[in-house]
Order: C-alpha cells, then structure tokens, then sequence
C-alpha cells in the first residue's frame, strides 16, 4: 500500500514537470503510463476547444431577436458606418462619370461630328461606369447597409477643343477621369483595410482596382494613338478601326 501511494505521488509530480513533456516516446512502464493517464485528465480539464454552438451563439441571437427590422438590416455584421458611407460615395462617382461618358457618346453621335466609333466607346464606357455602380449598389445591400444616391453633377456637351481636337481631347479627358477613379477605389480600398474588413477589400481588388488598372492602360494607348495621327483625316481612320474593334468584340449592340 505504501509503495502504491507513492508512486501516485511520483505520477502527480510527474504529470506537472516539463521534462515529462520533453520525453521521447519510448515503451511505457507502470509508472509512466500512470504518468501519461494523469497528463491527459489535466488536459481534459483545463485545454478543451471544443466548439458548443448553442452557447457561442447566444449572443448573436438575443441580438437578431430583438434587431427591428424596419431600420436595420438582418444581414449587417462588423459592417461600419465608414465603410457603408464610403461605398455611397463611390456609388457616386461612378453614376457620374457615366453622365460624363453618356454626354461624350452624344456629342460624337452626332451627323455633324459623325465619328461614330467614339459614340459607341463611350457609349459602351456609360454603360459600365453604370454596372459598377450597381455592383457597389448589390454590395451595400449584401452587407447589411442602406444605398443612398446622391446629386449627379451636369457635365459638359461640347468637347470640340480648338488645338487638340474632339477625339484626342475626349480621350485625354477620360484617361484622366479612369485615373481619377483609380485613385477614389485605392481611398475606398484604404477604408475598408482601416476597419479591418476584409471581404471588402477582395471585393474591391477583385471587382473595381484590377479591371480600373487595365482601363487606364488601354485609354492611355488611345491617347498615344491619337496624339500621331493629328486631327485630320488620321482621325477619321483611328475611328473606324475603333469601331471595327467594338464590333469584333460584340461591344456593339
């Protein structure tokens, strides 16, 4: 009897030394299996991870019980008010950069500027400056915020500039206006990445700052293209190839 109690005094002292938990694996005696049964009742009591939904979720749910849904989302989660207020904004942009494309699409449509492979670019430009404002639209309403258009600013309607000409001004115009935006969807980006939201941020990489980067890429040859052939009859070329290219693309409707 007295050797049992104390090898259960050694097991006790064992199963609390760090060089019980350095041992190598080895064929176990007695002692050590007594050891081992110890460690892993400690283990039981104090290292359980187990996860137990019902009483985690507690909380969240007394919060949807009592959410009033007639002023707040049941969706909403970790979404802050900067991040939703930072969305509008882009929203925004977007719709206005459209009616700048829309304004562009109507001037070079007309018979007496009949350059009409720079109506359909800009018309086509309109149409997705539009989509991506409904694809922050869809956004906002996925994460539980509330969409709030704002006032679209009046843009210009004649673009015909007495040096440079109607076609190159109103591709400079918009490479600036695609860099512009580049640099909005950064901002939005860096939001999003100051709250820590990081499904937001993928959305935006994923969705808006990478097709934003090839745009600007191919506005920029635009320009260049443009900037050779002068304002002459180089434009009226620079046009049709333009157009060409829409329609081989299924860009015209």
């Amino acid at each position: 009897m007295a050797s049992l109690t104390a090898s259960l005094h050694v097991c006790k002292y064992l199963a609390g030394s760090p060089v019980a938990a350095r041992r190598p694996t080895a064929p176990c005696s007695g002692v050590q299996l007594m050891v081992r049964c110890a460690q892993s009742k400690e283990v039981a009591k104090t290292g359980d991870m187990a996860f137990r939904p019902f009483s985690e979720v507690k909380n969240e749910l007394q919060t949807v019980s009592t959410t009033d849904n007639s002023v707040k989302s049941f969706a909403r989660l970790d979404y802050t008010a900067q991040c939703e207020a930072a969305i509008n904004e882009q929203i925004n942009i977007e719709y206005n950069i459209s009616y700048v494309y829309h304004a562009l699409w109507a001037y070079f449509d007309r018979d007496n500027v009949g350059l009409p492979g720079m109506a359909a670019y800009f018309k086509g430009g309109s149409e997705e400056e539009r989509e991506h404002a409904e694809l922050l639209m869809t956004f906002q309403n996925v994460r539980g915020g509330r969409v709030k258009l704002q006032t679209i600013t009046m843009p210009e309607m004649e673009f015909n500039h007495p040096e440079k000409g109607d076609a190159l001004y109103a591709m400079e115009l918009a490479l600036s206006l695609e860099k512009l935006n580049f640099q909005k969807l950064r901002h939005l980006h860096d939001v999003a990445g100051e709250a820590g939201d990081a499904q937001m941020c993928d959305f935006i990489e994923g969705e808006l700052l990478t097709p934003q980067a090839q745009a600007i890429k191919d506005v920029s040859v635009y320009v260049a293209q443009l900037r050779r052939v002068g304002k002459g009859h180089g434009v009226f070329h620079f046009d049709r190839e333009l157009r060409e290219s829409l329609d081989g693309a299924g860009k015209i409707a």
